[in-house]
């Protein structure tokens, strides 16, 4: 009997030790990560899982080059005809949200439920995110994890840095990552001396980066690049210093307010 007592308790003590270990590397892996969002916020980036992706990509591809283009620069060396036209193009309500547009969520969700094709709710918040800190896939776990992300860098790197973030690791092309790069590939002049015409031409190259070049623009790419460099003109200069301006009600809601409207809906 009282050998039968012990065996349970060293079972249960097994337990209690195996659960307290994994609870210790859940922490110690949420701590890492959460010191390297606060690292990322003064130290660029080295390296982000896409580049890694891309560079086996090539080497198992033997039509592609093997090519890795990166120059980061500093925000106040880039034109801030790219900002304005990456914002025009890529997420109109950058300086106003908290890193989700909610109203764009919703639209999606509605559009998605009656089975038509509509363009992502992605943020350029959400979009450094992922590209900063997450692999490439599209499994849940990594939209959970890129939403983490894209509260946490809102709340601690603030608007600028995250546009600079951004525009040093996005991806331009086959191997050419950040705006420096880009600009000296397709231009040879530097992103601090970026133009209207150029700044938005490799803001439409972003949502299709290995397809789409500015070197060799078809009539769709002229036609996009008119139509950003249209909205830019409504955008004017953007000031990223002064963080979030010209909210509304709806640009004060969070993810959570979106997912209980989902349940709602």
């Amino acid at each position: 009997m009282e050998s039968g007592q012990e065996n349970g308790k060293e079972k249960r003590t097994w337990w209690r030790r195996l659960w307290r270990c994994v609870w210790i590397v859940l922490l110690s892996i949420l701590v890492l990560l959460i010191l390297q969002v606060v690292i990322y916020k003064w130290v660029n980036p080295p390296l982000t899982p896409l580049m890694v992706h891309r560079f086996f990509q090539q080497v198992g591809d033997k039509e592609r080059n093997v090519n890795f283009e990166r120059d980061y620069v500093r925000i106040e060396d880039i034109s801030p005809n790219l900002v304005t036209a990456v914002i025009a193009s890529e997420d109109g309500r950058f300086m106003r949200h908290k890193g989700f547009d909610v109203g764009q969520l919703k639209q999606t969700y509605r559009e998605n439920k009656r089975g038509r094709r509509v363009r992502g709710g992605s943020t350029i918040s959400m979009q450094t995110a992922k590209n900063a800190f997450l692999p490439h896939s599209r499994k849940y776990w990594r939209k959970a994890a890129e939403a983490g992300y894209t509260m946490v860098i809102e709340r601690l790197w603030g608007k600028e840095r995250i546009m600079e973030v951004y525009l040093n690791i996005i991806e331009f092309g086959d191997g050419i990552y950040g705006c420096e790069a880009a600009s000296q590939h397709y231009f040879g002049h530097s992103a601090k001396t970026l133009s209207r015409n150029e700044a938005a031409q490799l803001a439409v190259t972003l949502p299709s980066p290995l397809k789409r070049n500015p070197a060799h623009a078809t009539p769709y790419f002229r036609r996009q690049t008119g139509v950003v460099q249209a909205r830019m003109g409504k955008y004017g200069r953007i000031d990223l210093s002064k963080g979030r301006k010209g909210k509304t009600k709806e640009d004060d809601e969070t993810l959570w307010d979106f997912l209980r409207w989902v349940r709602k809906n």
